[in-house]
Protein backbone atom coordinates (compact mmCIF):
# COMPACT_ATOMS: atom_id res chain seq x y z
CA UNK A 1 0.00 0.00 0.00
CA UNK A 2 1.40 3.39 -0.92
CA UNK A 3 1.24 6.32 1.06
CA UNK A 4 -1.20 7.54 -1.68
CA UNK A 5 -3.63 5.05 -0.87
CA UNK A 6 -3.22 5.37 2.89
CA UNK A 7 -3.93 9.58 2.97
CA UNK A 8 -6.45 8.87 0.10
CA UNK A 9 -8.71 5.98 2.95
CA UNK A 10 -8.02 7.91 5.97
CA UNK A 11 -10.80 10.96 4.67
CA UNK A 12 -13.10 8.40 3.38
CA UNK A 13 -13.34 6.82 6.63
CA UNK A 14 -13.50 10.06 8.47
CA UNK A 15 -16.46 10.71 6.27
CA UNK A 16 -18.48 7.70 6.76
CA UNK A 17 -18.03 8.20 10.47
CA UNK A 18 -19.58 11.67 10.04
CA UNK A 19 -21.89 10.36 7.73
CA UNK A 20 -22.71 7.77 10.24
CA UNK A 21 -22.87 10.00 13.53
CA UNK A 22 -24.67 12.72 11.48
CA UNK A 23 -27.46 10.76 9.75
CA UNK A 24 -27.65 9.16 13.95
CA UNK A 25 -28.15 12.30 15.37
CA UNK A 26 -31.26 13.09 12.82
CA UNK A 27 -32.28 9.70 13.42
CA UNK A 28 -32.18 9.84 17.38
CA UNK A 29 -33.51 13.70 17.47
CA UNK A 30 -36.44 13.15 15.03
CA UNK A 31 -36.98 9.65 17.19
CA UNK A 32 -37.58 11.60 20.49
CA UNK A 33 -39.84 14.52 18.62
CA UNK A 34 -42.24 11.26 17.33
CA UNK A 35 -42.21 9.86 20.99
CA UNK A 36 -42.98 12.86 22.74
CA UNK A 37 -45.73 13.56 20.05
CA UNK A 38 -46.98 10.39 20.75
CA UNK A 39 -46.35 10.03 24.41
CA UNK A 40 -47.61 13.76 25.11
CA UNK A 41 -50.21 14.23 22.18
CA UNK A 42 -51.85 16.98 23.68
CA UNK A 43 -48.78 19.83 23.86
CA UNK A 44 -48.21 19.65 20.19
CA UNK A 45 -51.73 19.35 18.99
CA UNK A 46 -52.42 22.39 20.67
CA UNK A 47 -49.56 23.68 18.32
CA UNK A 48 -50.95 22.56 15.36
CA UNK A 49 -54.95 23.74 16.30
CA UNK A 50 -53.48 27.36 16.73
CA UNK A 51 -51.28 27.28 13.63
CA UNK A 52 -53.64 25.90 11.42
CA UNK A 53 -56.40 28.00 13.37
CA UNK A 54 -54.73 31.37 12.76
CA UNK A 55 -55.91 32.13 15.82
CA UNK A 56 -53.02 34.41 17.32
CA UNK A 57 -51.61 35.77 13.79
CA UNK A 58 -52.88 39.79 12.95
CA UNK A 59 -55.79 37.95 11.91
CA UNK A 60 -55.21 40.19 8.91
CA UNK A 61 -59.06 39.55 6.96
CA UNK A 62 -56.92 39.41 3.58
CA UNK A 63 -55.30 35.73 4.80
CA UNK A 64 -58.07 34.65 7.39
CA UNK A 65 -59.84 32.37 4.37
CA UNK A 66 -56.69 30.31 4.96
CA UNK A 67 -57.22 29.04 8.08
CA UNK A 68 -58.69 25.68 9.24
CA UNK A 69 -60.71 25.91 12.38
CA UNK A 70 -61.82 22.13 12.12
CA UNK A 71 -60.54 20.05 14.94
CA UNK A 72 -61.15 16.93 12.97
CA UNK A 73 -58.91 18.49 10.18
CA UNK A 74 -56.39 20.25 12.52
CA UNK A 75 -56.01 16.88 14.54
CA UNK A 76 -55.78 14.54 11.23
CA UNK A 77 -53.08 17.03 10.24
CA UNK A 78 -51.33 16.43 13.48
CA UNK A 79 -51.42 12.32 12.87
CA UNK A 80 -50.14 12.75 9.58
CA UNK A 81 -46.94 14.87 10.84
CA UNK A 82 -46.32 12.18 13.59
CA UNK A 83 -46.62 9.59 11.19
CA UNK A 84 -44.26 10.89 8.78
CA UNK A 85 -41.78 11.64 11.93
CA UNK A 86 -42.05 7.91 13.00
CA UNK A 87 -41.48 6.95 9.44
CA UNK A 88 -38.55 9.02 8.76
CA UNK A 89 -36.99 7.97 12.11
CA UNK A 90 -37.41 4.28 11.12
CA UNK A 91 -35.74 5.29 8.05
CA UNK A 92 -33.11 7.23 9.93
CA UNK A 93 -32.21 4.44 12.25
CA UNK A 94 -31.75 2.11 9.77
CA UNK A 95 -29.53 4.34 7.51
CA UNK A 96 -27.33 4.63 10.34
CA UNK A 97 -27.11 1.00 11.22
CA UNK A 98 -26.01 0.51 7.30
CA UNK A 99 -23.84 2.83 7.98
CA UNK A 100 -21.73 1.65 10.59
CA UNK A 101 -22.18 -2.38 9.03
CA UNK A 102 -20.98 -0.65 5.52
CA UNK A 103 -18.10 1.18 6.59
CA UNK A 104 -16.67 -1.75 8.17
CA UNK A 105 -16.91 -3.27 4.97
CA UNK A 106 -16.32 -1.10 2.63
CA UNK A 107 -19.39 -0.74 0.88
CA UNK A 108 -21.93 2.54 1.72
CA UNK A 109 -23.90 2.77 -1.59
CA UNK A 110 -27.17 1.24 0.14
CA UNK A 111 -26.13 3.48 3.55
CA UNK A 112 -26.04 6.55 1.07
CA UNK A 113 -29.42 5.78 -0.10
CA UNK A 114 -31.78 4.91 2.58
CA UNK A 115 -29.84 8.39 4.58
CA UNK A 116 -30.86 10.34 1.43
CA UNK A 117 -34.55 8.86 1.66
CA UNK A 118 -34.49 9.36 5.34
CA UNK A 119 -33.09 12.81 5.11
CA UNK A 120 -35.24 13.93 2.46
CA UNK A 121 -38.40 13.11 4.79
CA UNK A 122 -37.16 15.33 7.36
CA UNK A 123 -36.45 18.49 4.79
CA UNK A 124 -39.65 17.79 3.83
CA UNK A 125 -41.33 18.02 7.05
CA UNK A 126 -39.59 20.79 8.20
CA UNK A 127 -38.56 22.88 5.27
CA UNK A 128 -42.54 22.26 2.95
CA UNK A 129 -44.39 22.27 5.93
CA UNK A 130 -43.11 23.44 9.19
CA UNK A 131 -41.46 26.51 6.61
CA UNK A 132 -42.82 27.11 3.77
CA UNK A 133 -47.04 25.93 4.58
CA UNK A 134 -46.86 26.73 8.51
CA UNK A 135 -45.09 29.55 8.27
CA UNK A 136 -46.18 31.22 4.89
CA UNK A 137 -49.39 29.56 4.23
CA UNK A 138 -50.85 29.97 7.64
CA UNK A 139 -48.22 33.10 8.83
CA UNK A 140 -47.04 31.12 11.91
CA UNK A 141 -44.10 33.96 11.41
CA UNK A 142 -46.83 36.41 13.03
CA UNK A 143 -47.55 34.48 16.11
CA UNK A 144 -45.58 35.41 19.53
CA UNK A 145 -46.82 32.66 20.94
CA UNK A 146 -47.10 29.57 18.51
CA UNK A 147 -43.80 30.16 15.96
CA UNK A 148 -42.12 26.98 15.09
CA UNK A 149 -39.84 28.47 12.76
CA UNK A 150 -36.72 28.71 14.64
CA UNK A 151 -36.57 25.43 15.24
CA UNK A 152 -38.09 24.00 12.12
CA UNK A 153 -34.88 26.19 10.48
CA UNK A 154 -32.82 24.07 13.09
CA UNK A 155 -33.82 21.09 11.81
CA UNK A 156 -33.61 21.71 8.17
CA UNK A 157 -30.06 23.10 8.85
CA UNK A 158 -29.03 20.02 10.54
CA UNK A 159 -30.86 17.71 7.86
CA UNK A 160 -29.38 19.72 5.09
CA UNK A 161 -26.04 19.31 6.37
CA UNK A 162 -26.34 15.76 6.73
CA UNK A 163 -27.61 14.90 3.47
CA UNK A 164 -24.51 16.98 1.64
CA UNK A 165 -22.05 14.61 4.35
CA UNK A 166 -23.89 11.86 3.11
CA UNK A 167 -23.22 12.67 -0.47
CA UNK A 168 -19.51 14.05 -0.27
CA UNK A 169 -17.59 11.80 -2.69
CA UNK A 170 -15.05 10.61 0.14
CA UNK A 171 -17.61 8.83 2.10
CA UNK A 172 -18.30 6.59 -0.40
CA UNK A 173 -16.04 3.26 0.08
CA UNK A 174 -13.22 3.10 -3.15
CA UNK A 175 -14.77 0.31 -4.74
CA UNK A 176 -17.93 2.01 -5.54
CA UNK A 177 -16.10 4.58 -8.18
CA UNK A 178 -15.18 6.73 -5.47
CA UNK A 179 -18.18 9.21 -5.76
Amino acid sequence: MTDKHRTDRAPRTGLALAATVLTGTVALYLSLVAFGNITDFDTNRQFVRHVLAMDTTFKDPELMWRALTSHAVQDAAYLAIIAWETAASVVLLAATALWAVGARRGSVARARQVSTVGLLMVLLLFGAGFLAIGGEWFAMWQSKDWNGLEAATRNVALAGIALVVVHLPGAAARHEGGE
